[in-house]
C-alpha cells in the first residue's frame, strides 16, 4: 500500500491573512463588528505594517470593509458563511495546485509531450484535489464556529470581549469562568493537536 503524504506550505502573507479573517469572523460572532489593525496585531503578534498591506490587499480582494476615524477599523465586507477559505489563499498566496497544469483557476500547460497520461499530473492532480476538497469546504463561520466551540469546552478566554472571563452572555446569563479546581478534562482534547474534520468528527457533526 502506497502512502501519499500531502502538504501545503503557506507564505507568511498568506498564514497571517487567514488567522486575521479568523480573528474578524470569530470578533463578529461574539458581537464585535469593527476591529482595529492595531488590536488584531497585538492579538496575533504580526507586525503592524506587515499586516496593514496584507488587509489592504483582503480589502482589495473585496473580503473586508475599512471604516475611517478614530474608532474605525476593518470589518468582514460579507457574511463570514459566505467567504470560503481557499479564496482567502488563492487572493493572498495564488493558486493551491502543486503545478500549473491540474490548476482549475490558473492553468498552464506544461512541457510534457503527452499531458492526457502523464503520471506526474494524475499524481498532482490528487494532491491539489485534496487540498482543494479541504479548503474549499469551510467557511470562515465554520473555522470561528469549532474555534469558539473549542475554547469554550477548553474554559478559554475569549478574545475580543469586554470581559474575557465571561464565556456565554448570549442567552441572558453569563457563565463565569470555572477555577481550575473544578475544571474537568474535555473529553474533546487529545495529548496531539485536534484538527478542525477531527474536532467536529468527535462531537459527531
Amino acid at each position: 500500500m502506497i502512502y501519499i503524504v500531502l502538504t501545503m506550505n503557506l507564505s507568511k502573507r498568506g498564514e497571517y491573512g487567514l488567522r486575521a479573517m479568523i480573528d474578524m469572523a470569530i470578533a463578529h460572532e461574539l458581537g464585535r463588528d469593527l476591529l482595529q489593525l492595531s488590536e488584531l496585531a497585538e492579538s496575533e503578534k504580526i507586525p503592524v505594517k506587515f499586516l496593514e498591506q496584507i488587509l489592504l490587499a483582503l480589502k482589495q480582494g473585496g473580503f473586508l470593509e475599512s471604516v475611517r476615524g478614530k474608532y474605525g477599523g476593518y470589518r468582514l465586507a460579507r457574511p463570514a458563511r459566505e467567504i470560503v477559505a481557499g479564496q482567502i489563499v488563492r487572493h493572498l498566496d495564488g493558486p493551491l495546485a502543486p503545478i500549473g497544469c491540474v490548476s482549475q483557476t490558473a492553468y498552464e500547460k506544461c512541457s510534457c509531450p503527452d499531458e492526457t497520461h502523464c503520471g506526474l499530473r494524475m499524481l498532482m492532480l490528487d494532491v491539489r484535489n485534496a487540498i482543494s476538497n479541504i479548503l474549499d469546504r469551510y467557511t470562515l463561520a465554520d473555522v470561528a464556529g469549532v474555534a469558539l466551540r473549542k475554547m469554550r469546552a477548553d474554559n478559554v478566554n475569549l478574545p475580543f470581549v469586554v470581559s474575557p472571563h465571561v464565556t456565554g452572555a448570549r442567552d441572558g446569563k453569563p457563565k463565569t469562568r470555572r477555577s481550575d479546581a473544578s475544571k474537568k478534562p474535555s473529553p474533546l482534547t487529545t495529548p496531539f493537536e485536534t484538527g478542525l474534520g477531527e474536532f467536529l468528527y468527535r462531537e459527531g457533526i
